[in-house]
């Protein structure tokens, strides 16, 4: 089993493909399970964001995985797989792991250095983990891939730029002091919003969302940090649109949530709208309203693509040595791994071979003395521990240190072991449901 990462982004695919292939948040169990059905696919996680849809699995085969994988993206694009070829990337085992790392860290996002990504992939693994599609070799790849993130922004200061593709799209709205700001939209993109419209030192702040109380759960946390801030219901739309000078949008909705009926004339003061969803919150016909402006997230990307990320060379060069550190340290780890269960069928073996003879010496001497057969037990069992101690340490040294050599077989074939029993031994799955993921 290895793990196999397919996806694309803004790096491959225009924003129309990826709009067709990206999973709204109401569909991404159906979607797990599709993949999770699939017969080359053991375990599973879905990565949708503004800017890429991206599957982690772990597969029996490279061949069949990415078969599996590409038909059921190809299905959610309406679309056959191999109309999505040409914009698919592709990694596997240890590349897989080095991009997963470079992904969380920020490395890979249009933004280079932005932080959200870190709150993106938690709940990418959180949905995976309720639907019941991840299990002890994502768990663990996971847990990793947030220390690693969090090591990453820590250490290098890509945090402390507040770089995001909120803040980005904002820079284009022009000056916000004082201004009335209207949020549609109340998940963790809407809190991210209305946090970049405070520090640009909006006047007021209106939310409105599907959900009237998680509108007002995030208006009230507006007010806690000194701005004031009501909510809304979406039935009135329209009448909040016309109140506000900026609007950003970030549902998660599969179609356009704000249409050209939702705005009204504007009588030349003008208005700022900031797509930031994937599909599309925002019917591009908006622009035909006259005074209102449209961000989306091709604005941003050529924004990007223009200006720079923001990031300096440095601080993006540290984080790529950190990233490449922790994949050596974790592929070492598993291969370390991969071994301990031969290592202990081999003990379990020499325990095994000890109780038999020391039972055959029973047998033969049954009078001997209980003292006496007590300390010749222990003298035999501390002679088998001491000449495996070296070997089994070492092995897994070796493991760990060498790539492409099967010391798991070698040892089954020198200590003639059942090449079942290392499963046998082997430690039980852990339910991700109820282990501490990284906070």
């Amino acid at each position: 089993m290895s793990v196999l990462a397919v996806g694309l982004s803004h790096r491959t695919a225009d924003f129309r493909t990826l709009e067709r292939v990206a999973v709204p948040a109401g569909e991404q169990d159906k979607v797990l399970h599709q993949l999770q059905q699939a017969p080359h696919v053991q375990e599973v996680m879905l990565l949708s964001t503004c800017n890429r849809i991206e599957v982690y699995a772990v597969v029996e085969t490279f061949h069949g995985g990415l078969a599996d994988v590409s038909e059921v993206l190809a299905l959610q694009a309406g679309c056959p797989a191999t109309a999505l070829y040409d914009n698919l990337y592709v990694h596997y085992a240890g590349a897989a792991v080095e991009h997963v790392f470079n992904v969380v860290s920020g490395l890979d996002s249009m933004v280079v250095g932005e932080t959200q990504i870190l709150g993106q992939v938690r709940n990418a693994y959180a949905a995976a983990r309720d639907a019941g599609t991840v299990g002890r070799t994502l768990h663990e790849l996971i847990q990793t891939t947030l220390r690693v993130g969090k090591r990453v922004h820590s250490e290098t200061g890509l945090d402390q730029l507040g770089a995001s593709v909120v803040a980005e799209a904002l820079a284009t709205a022009g000056e916000l002091t004082g201004r009335h700001a209207l949020v549609l939209g109340a998940g963790s993109m809407g809190a991210l919003s209305a946090s970049r419209l405070r520090k640009a030192g909006v006047g007021r702040i209106t939310v409105t969302n599907r959900t009237l109380a998680r509108a007002e759960r995030l208006a009230a946390n507006i007010r806690e940090q000194g701005v004031p801030a009501t909510a809304v219901p979406l039935g009135d739309l329209a009448a909040a649109v016309a109140e506000a000078d900026v609007v950003i949008c970030c549902t998660g909705a599969k179609n356009a949530v704000l249409t050209a009926d939702d705005v009204l004339p504007r009588a030349g003061r003008p208005l700022v709208i900031c797509d930031l969803g994937l599909p599309r919150d925002v019917d591009p016909a908006v622009t035909e309203v006259p005074s209102v402006g449209l961000v989306d997230l091709e604005t941003v990307q050529r924004r990007m693509e223009t200006s720079g990320s923001g990031s300096s060379a440095k601080q993006v060069a540290r984080a790529s040595g950190i990233v490449l550190d922790e994949v050596r340290e974790y592929l070492a780890a598993q291969r370390s791994a991969a071994v301990t269960p031969t290592v202990t069928a081999l003990r379990k073996r020499a325990a095994e071979v000890v109780e038999a003879e020391l039972l055959r010496l029973d047998n033969r001497l049954p009078e001997l003395d209980a003292g006496v057969r007590d300390e010749f037990a222990c003298t035999v069992r501390r002679v088998v521990d001491k000449l495996l101690h070296a070997p089994t340490v070492r092995v897994k040294q070796l493991a760990a240190e060498t790539q492409g050599t099967d010391y798991a077989n070698a040892l089954r074939e020198l200590f003639g072991l059942d090449p079942a029993s290392p499963v046998v031994v082997s430690s039980p799955t852990p339910n991700p449901q109820t282990n501490g993921e990284t906070q």
